[in-house]
């Protein structure tokens, strides 16, 4: 089923979760014990990260150096064939400008839908990824809402390749990623939601917010959205801290703020007790989200599902 449907036809908020694959040479099998904890709470769905490709440069003998090209996290679709026949959930993968060219996209969202998997988020991703060539005619999809139509044209039968004879139309639905306290290359708030809105025009289902520690941002953000016309639900996404590096780290890596008041807490916690902080922090923001009638709460899990299952015991969800 696809994501839209799962929102629209729920009679309660939903759940859902977002991990990571493991490292290249990584071992899955904790992985799989994450997906064996969350799959516990029902999620209709399940976001797996992609991951571009990055240039790398090591010293060669003869003191020269060497361009090696890899994927630091490989897996995205082996992750989404294993949610969807294991678990029978739906598998949301994320489809990236940065990295690949627009054909590699085609030929990827083609093998999905081989696999029987119609839903994906489309995102910009890491600018600083490597960008390959362009040869022989390849282009790169520049932003979110460049990807955004890409998928549309894919879902009305139009590919790259001009002239295909019986080209199957695709029925993809699309989310796209959402920012409470603006994109940081976004002069402003209101700019940045009218790019959102670009997005959702060209063909966006539904929009998942980024992290946010104060549910003001969210609220605002709904209304702002409201007003410039967007009417596609929007998820707020959450992360648990547990950890004093992250006070810093995460507003460092995704530009937003952390809340004066759960910064002195961790601060002042001991280290082995800042996960019962952030679990708590984050009990609070959901009721109050939950109270609201947000469409769905979508967990920032990555590969450590213990401040989840801490999360839910403590909601009785």
């Amino acid at each position: 089923m696809k994501v839209i449907e799962h929102l629209y036809k729920a009679k309660n908020p939903l759940i859902s979760f977002e991990i990571i694959p493991p490292k290249r040479g990584g071992n899955v099998r904790q992985l799989l014990h994450v997906l064996d904890d969350i799959v516990k709470y029902n999620p209709p769905f399940i976001d797996i990260t992609s991951h571009a490709a990055e240039v790398m440069y090591e010293e060669t003998s003869d003191g020269g150096m060497q361009m090696k090209v890899k994927r630091k996290r490989p897996g995205t679709l082996g992750l989404c064939a294993l949610i969807q026949n294991k678990y029978n959930i739906d598998a949301v993968p994320h489809v990236l400008c940065s990295g690949f060219t627009r054909e590699e996209t085609e030929d990827f969202l083609i093998e999905l839908h081989y696999l029987g998997i119609d839903n994906v988020l489309a995102v910009r991703g890491d600018d600083s990824a490597f960008k390959k060539p362009l040869k022989f005619g390849r282009s790169m999809n520049e932003y979110a809402v460049d990807l955004v139509k890409q998928i549309n044209s894919l879902n009305k039968g139009k590919y790259i390749e001009d002239g295909l004879l019986d080209a199957e139309p695709m029925d993809v639905c699309v989310g796209v990623g959402g920012y409470p306290e603006k994109h940081f290359e976004a002069p402003n708030l209101a700019t940045d939601i009218k790019n959102t809105k670009e997005k959702v025009d060209a063909g966006a289902s539904y929009i998942v917010t980024q992290m946010f520690y104060s549910n003001k941002f969210y609220f605002n953000y709904v209304d702002q959205c409201k007003k410039e016309g967007i009417s596609a639900p929007i998820i707020p996404g959450l992360k648990v801290i547990t950890s004093k590096a992250q006070i810093k780290s995460i507003p460092k890596n995704f530009f937003i703020d952390i809340p004066q008041e759960l910064a002195e807490e961790v601060e002042a916690a001991k280290p082995e007790h800042v996960m019962e902080v952030g679990v708590e922090w984050t009990k609070k923001q959901v009721e109050e989200l939950l109270n609201k009638n947000v469409p769905a709460v979508h967990f920032y899990v990555m590969q450590n599902s213990q401040p989840i299952k801490l999360l839910m015991n403590k909601l009785k969800l």
